[in-house]
């Protein structure tokens, strides 16, 4: 192929997964839409009589709206799958179909905003602006919505606990900013930063979901397939429709597999995790575990390898032989820092009661306590920064599995140093920090735009002309802000209808219903791109972007 000549960035027929998940989309539309139609007829009926709520109504989950198990059904050990609510909305029940409406248009909005992605992405509906990098701007956008988060948003806590929920909240948030901001303008300058900041979002997983199981002991397995559908529901739909590779957004299988570490490690001989001793041994074999699979880089490719139609991936622009390539780096830059998040969580407790104690002393002790953190924190900072931060680029990353807890662990000190900054918190970044697995997999395909299947984000989604940057930033982040927020709501709510928290017959019946619709919808959109010539564009106005 000439390197030069113009090429269509669209696959030249439609993939059975987008087929299938075009016949679920349209299935939803049609159902949401009846269940519109029987509820206006209904308000129409009661405009002139009490309207009373019927009980027998069932959900799509199992019967009931709140997706637990009714009461009657406690001593059903087995649930026809025919009376679930999926298969009466099927059968167009009626009153299942009005029962369920929330969940019906949540699945219908979740399929538009999909193809809101497909549109956007992989179409010439909207034009692509190269990436411009300006440091004045991008420092100036972040300071001035910190600026606006100060006067906004200052929310006060209960209690100055250590590193509370608000608290990682509001982390998470800023950090996401900053690498969003840094993709957008491409700022290479910052790289070793988001390192750093993708290091944390890691360190979360292991402290947040340690804190949990440590404190709850609740190792329940509708728990953990709800985590693991709020981790993966929307990357795996995302890949379906635009035919990309679950690695391509690499952090999500990232969290996937050190949540499934995280919940191993409590998990297994939980019995254990009371002993200090337990736990500890605990946390040595995490770090033997990680060493044997990750530093011994055969061993990695041996367990990883068979698993390659899921985890590998090729960047298209950049052709290479190793499909393993992106997973060993990407997983092995961090593999050691969610160890070090949980053994922050176990100390979590005593830490909190150090700082109280100081907190009740005298002035002159209190602030002689407080002065030495804070020195300590300035002289570990400054050393970090100047023999592990400043490093190139190439040398930074080999240093920096073993060297990114030194900043996060100085940055919860700083944090936590005086009771009115553990106590308050800017929840307009605590907001943007509980939807940033949904701003990462968006800015993708609804913020830049990656214009081929497995593309990296090269380009820059684009409203308005060229000539206006700001205009056009402004423009495109309103909308994309706002997918990733109904999306954040959109996975909830359809998690809501599928996995309950509870194991029981309904998880399992749930889990059959799930499994065989999928196949169905699979093994008919595979028929039906043998019988019919499917394109993936059905106008000029959507045709493929090319290069």
């Amino acid at each position: 192929m000439d390197p030069g000549a113009a090429t269509p960035l669209l696959a030249s027929t439609v993939s059975p997964g987008q087929v299938a998940v075009g016949l679920a989309y349209v299935t939803f539309i049609l159902l949401w839409l009846y269940s519109e139609l029987l509820a206006y007829r209904q308000r129409e009926r009661s405009a002139h009589a009490d309207g009373k709520h019927d009980p027998e109504q069932q959900s799509l989950a199992n019967g009931q709206a709140n997706g637990e198990v009714p009461p009657a059904a406690d001593a059903v050990q087995v649930l026809p799958m025919t009376k679930s609510g999926f298969a009466r909305c099927l059968q167009l029940d009626q009153k299942t179909l009005l029962a369920n409406r929330e969940y019906l248009k949540a699945g219908a909005e979740f399929g538009t905003i999909l193809f809101w992605y497909y549109v956007a992405d992989r179409t010439t509906v909207f034009p692509e602006h190269a990436k411009s990098y300006s440091r004045d701007v991008m420092g100036f956008i972040f300071l001035g919505l910190t600026l606006v988060a100060f006067a906004t948003s200052l929310k006060k806590a209960k209690a100055p606990v250590l590193l509370n929920r608000q608290q990682t909240e509001e982390w998470k948030g800023w950090m996401q900013v900053l690498f969003l901001l840094y993709h957008y303008f491409e700022a290479r300058e910052v790289y070793n930063a988001i390192r750093v900041f993708i290091a944390g979002y890691v360190w979360m997983t292991g402290y947040g979901n340690f804190l949990y199981y440590y404190k709850t002991k609740d190792f329940s397995f509708g728990r953990f397939c709800q985590m693991m559908w709020r981790l993966n529901f929307l990357v795996i739909m995302t890949c379906l429709v635009l035919q990309n590779s679950y690695m391509l957004y690499y952090i999500c299988p990232m969290h996937t597999l050190f949540t499934i570490m995280v919940y191993g490690c409590l998990g297994i001989y939980s019995k254990v995790n009371s002993s200090p001793a337990g736990i500890l041994t605990k946390f040595a074999l995490c770090f033997l575990t990680v060493y044997i699979c990750w530093d011994i880089k055969p061993v990695f490719y041996a367990i990883w390898t068979p698993l390659s139609p899921i985890m590998g991936y090729i960047d298209p622009r950049r052709p290479s032989n190793d499909q393993m390539f992106e997973w060993y780096f990407r997983s092995s830059l961090d593999r050691y820092v969610w160890i070090h998040g949980m053994m922050i969580a176990y100390l979590h407790p005593f830490a909190d009661a150090f700082l109280q104690r100081v907190d009740s002393w005298p002035l002159r002790s209190r602030w002689a306590v407080r002065g030495m953190l804070l020195a300590g924190v300035a002289g570990g900072f400054t050393m970090w920064y100047q023999l592990v931060y400043m490093l190139p680029k190439v040398e930074y990353n080999k240093v920096h599995p073993y060297t990114s807890w030194i900043p996060i662990t100085l940055w919860c000190m700083l944090r936590n140093l005086l009771p009115s900054m553990r106590t308050f918190s800017l929840s307009l970044y605590g907001w943007l920090g509980c939807i940033t697995l949904e701003t990462y997999i968006s800015q993708f395909h609804t913020w830049l735009s990656t214009g081929i299947p497995n593309g990296q984000p090269k380009m820059l989604l684009a409203f308005f002309p060229a000539q206006y940057p700001l205009l056009n930033f402004a423009g495109v982040t309103a909308v994309y802000v706002y997918v990733s927020y109904r999306l954040f709501l959109l996975t909830n709510t359809l998690k809501s209808a599928v996995i309950p928290a509870k194991v029981g017959p309904l998880l399992w019946r749930n889990f059959a219903i799930f499994g065989l619709a999928s196949a169905f919808l699979y093994i008919t959109a595979l028929i039906l791109v043998h019988i019919i010539p499917f394109t993936p564009f059905m106008s000029p106005i959507l045709a493929p972007r090319t290069v």
